[in-house]
């Protein structure tokens, strides 16, 4: 299965006023842009109906600051143990050198 483009923001609206500035039919400007012409009337359609409210993005929303504070903690916990865990490798390493 092919993997799903995500386009940004900033794309969609400029390939939108591409659409509505331009007199080439929707066909063209999605071949130029690289997506369905489908895609691109939707677009089009959504922006109509949420102005700036379109393209969102439907990602996971953002953790509040202390669920985000907790897993940066955690993964400094365990970055610092890898750190300790190299050291000594580093160590039994450069004595079997010797």
């Amino acid at each position: 299965m092919a993997k799903r483009n995500t386009y940004t923001k900033e794309f969609k609206l400029e390939a939108v006023r591409l659409l509505e500035s331009s007199d080439k039919p929707g066909t063209d400007i999605a071949r130029e842009i690289g997506i369905r012409r489908n895609m691109l009337y939707k677009w089009q359609e959504q922006l109509s109906d949420k102005g700036d409210d379109a393209f969102r993005g439907s990602g996971r929303k953002l953790a509040n600051k202390d669920d985000k504070m907790q897993q940066l903690e955690r993964e400094n916990r365990r970055l610092k143990e890898e750190v300790e865990i190299l050291k000594k490798a580093a160590a039994y390493f450069a004595r079997e050198l010797k």
